[in-house]
């Protein structure tokens, strides 16, 4: 009876590019080619939910990452050039940012302590509960009537930081840069009209309030060019866009303003808090810039707040007199609650319209009109100038009290304010105080990210069209042994060998065989030998299963002709069987390892029980998950996906679903296809594959002026 029971197999209808595991669910995200992410769950590869490309992701995934604790997916988009982060539960973008190059690696890993190497960073130290006050609770509402809030956003920012141990998303491209972000969100190293009529519209529109008769040319205005459904469908798009932004700015300015502040006064307490924290470059009067200018932002939003308020009031008002007044002259029937209108309401109308429709020929220079109706829009415009139509502070007593008072006119204790300008200028200038604050801290985190180990491996041909990244190379952190292992080929797609580096985390430690190649072959377990027979499988894809074992995907064949696929388990104790050996690899600094292959030991292996023959499908890729388990492998089509449970034995059971077949014609233009793909190679087009061990920098190109850096693995 075969091993690895099959649990789960399906046609997919576009072809799948990436493909990994969470580290602590029965989940595997996928994307394919048309840009979708998908997750699906072990049983039966059942799709848990897909994320369609929208206009905050994109149409070309690049690569795909699970936060540690498997909460969070973060994925990479070439032509937006974005990382996306999405919550697991609900298929939700819980933040998203842009960048200058196309990412097309990430890998998110939980930040250890290199003095303990099981416990993990921890964000804030356990006595920083006892002298610093919880966040305040963020409100629920901005007013009795309205209800802006929900648990799901205020639960935001908790799913974005899960727990308090550290994370960093490590991104990587091409282009040879690599950038670590805390949190997956936080970068903290780089390694590397004019009026013709003689009266005014004012005066027009008062003439009609006052005497219910609108002159030949503003009733023209109203009844040819407004409309009466004209006037109602206004009203409403400005009371709805007035009331989104007004959510808007209760639920994320506010209350991330609000947060920010708390946090910037906890990182001063860090910054006075010297005997600890000095090192890290804080500097008291910076941060204190920062936190007054997180101090006018918020003041600059409940401005915005109070403008909507008045403006909603406003026009209101305004389009219900209007309303009433169009009904009239159209001769429709007006009915009686909108021909009422008290003192109070002639009066507020009144109010509006010699405030909003005072004439100004001098905005016709900087803005192309004579009188600005709309005081909501000035604020969000990114613009340097004055606001249009600043808000009234002659007559505020706060304001008469503050020029009264010699005191507090200076007082460090109050905000700054500044009521002509926009909130993007305020927001500009809290970014600019944040990042001033921030550098010299940035500074030193990052001075302290350094490269211990660069080692060129080979050089890499790419193949015409899209080629899928998945496993190869594959990385390893064995934290019993405080050893890490990289596996590899130097050539195409398929080889005969893969090659195993394993290094220490310690670099004064010595280990034997730290690079060996290994071959199948069918002979009984053997040293390294020179053996002149060719290998009868050839190596598709390889993944780390756990600390002892890799799951390899194999192509048998005997003479050119092609076996089939073959899924196995490779113990790494098979490979390493005597460690005390004369056959040692010298490395040579100043070349590739690909230039010294064949100084490299050979280790033959053979197939041990725990392998299966994978019929009627074309394998080529996999991905393999030690902790749940399982793993998945997909045709070379990129369509045909299957999930096997790997410590248990196949029970014989049939899965329900049902796949077509292939027509066999189809099968043999497939195989044409790929030879196709793997002999065109370009020679004269290469890229420098390269293995930094932890913390890299960007590094030159010409490999052969590249030195090993003395240093620690950690």
């Amino acid at each position: 009876m075969p091993p690895f029971r099959q649990v789960g197999e399906k046609q997919l209808p576009n072809e799948i590019l990436y493909m990994v595991w969470s580290p602590k669910r029965d989940l595997i995200a996928l994307a394919n080619k048309t840009g979708e992410v998908l997750l699906h769950r072990l049983a039966h590869f059942q799709r848990v939910w897909s994320l369609a490309p929208n206009e905050n992701t994109g149409k070309e995934v690049t690569s795909l990452a699970w936060r540690p604790d498997g909460k969070v997916l973060a994925f990479s988009l070439a032509d937006t050039r974005r990382i996306v982060l999405c919550d697991v539960e609900k298929a939700e973008i819980l933040h998203f940012f842009s960048l200058e190059n196309v990412v097309t690696c990430m890998h998110w890993t939980e930040v250890m302590d290199p003095k303990s190497a099981p416990t993990p960073v921890s964000l804030l130290d356990e006595e920083g509960s006892l002298f610093l006050p919880k966040l305040p609770a963020l409100p629920k509402s901005y007013s009795t009537s309205a209800k802006i809030f929900s648990e799901e956003k205020a639960d935001e920012v908790t799913k974005l930081l899960g727990d308090k141990r550290l994370n960093t998303l490590v991104l990587g491209g091409d282009s040879g840069f690599i950038e670590l972000y805390a949190y997956g969100m936080y970068k903290i190293a780089t390694v590397t009209q004019e009026k013709s009529t003689k009266t005014s519209v004012q005066e027009e529109f008062m003439e009609l309030l006052m005497w219910g008769k609108a002159s030949p040319e503003l009733q023209s205005l109203l009844m040819n060019q407004l409309t009466v459904k004209g006037l109602k469908k206004l009203g409403q798009s400005i009371e709805s866009s007035y009331s989104s932004i007004q959510k808007l700015v209760i639920s994320h300015l506010q209350s991330g303003s609000e947060a920010l502040l708390y946090h910037l006064n906890e990182l001063k307490g860090m910054a006075m808090w010297k005997q600890k924290y000095q090192p890290l470059g804080l500097n008291v009067p910076a941060i204190e810039d920062a936190i007054n200018a997180v101090g006018t932002f918020i003041l600059k939003a409940n401005e915005l707040l109070q403008v909507i308020d008045s403006s909603m009031k406003s026009f209101k008002a305004f389009f219900r007199w209007l309303y009433a007044a169009m009904l009239r002259m159209s001769d429709d029937h007006v009915l009686p609650e909108l021909n009422k209108m008290t003192h109070r309401d002639v009066s507020f109308v009144a109010d509006f319209l010699s405030e909003h429709f005072k004439e100004a020929p001098e905005l016709y220079d900087q803005k192309g009109q004579y009188f600005n109706v709309e005081r909501v829009g000035q604020y969000l415009k990114d613009e340097d100038d004055d606001l249009v139509t600043p808000p009234e502070t002659e007559g505020n007593p706060w304001f008469t009290f503050l020029q009264n008072s010699v005191h507090l006119k200076e007082s460090p204790l109050l905000f700054p304010y500044f009521p002509k300008k926009s909130l993007h200028y305020v927001k500009r200038l809290v970014e600019a105080q944040i990042d001033s604050c921030l550098q010299k801290p940035a500074e030193v985190i990052g001075n302290s990210v350094r490269q211990v180990v660069y080692m060129p491996l080979y050089k890499l041909h790419p193949i015409e069209g899209i080629v899928p990244r998945f496993s190869l190379p594959s990385f390893w952190n064995d934290k019993s042994s405080n050893l890490q292992y990289v596996v590899f080929t130097m050539h195409s797609i398929e080889s005969s060998r893969i090659y195993i580096m394993r290094r220490p985390t310690d670099l004064s430690r010595s280990i034997p065989n730290w690079l060996l190649a290994v071959e199948f072959g069918d002979l009984v377990w053997s040293t390294r030998n020179d053996s002149n027979k060719e290998s009868q499988f050839s190596f598709l894809d390889i993944g780390f299963y756990d600390d002892e074992m890799l799951t390899v995907l194999l192509k048998g064949h005997t003479d050119k002709e092609e076996k089939g696929r073959i899924l196995t388990q490779l113990p790494l104790s098979s490979i390493y069987i005597n460690d005390e050996t004369e056959e040692e690899f010298n490395l040579d600094t100043g070349k590739r390892i690909d230039e010294q292959s064949n100084q490299i030991p050979v280790q033959t292996v053979v197939l041990e029980n725990q392998s299966r023959t994978l019929e009627n499908m074309k394998a080529q890729y996999l991905a393999v998950n030690g902790i749940r388990k399982v793993s998945c492998v997909l045709s070379s089509n990129l369509r045909h996906v299957r999930v096997f449970e790997m410590d248990v034995e196949d029970d014989g059971e049939v899965d329900e679903e049902e796949e077509e077949e292939e027509p066999e014609s189809q099968n043999v233009g497939e195989t044409k296809e790929e030879m196709k793909e793997t002999v065109n190679v370009q020679d004269d087009s290469d890229v420098n594959a390269v293995a930094s061990i932890e913390k890299p920098v960007l590094l030159e190109d010409d490999a052969s002026s590249l030195e090993s850096i003395p240093g620690t693995w950690s």
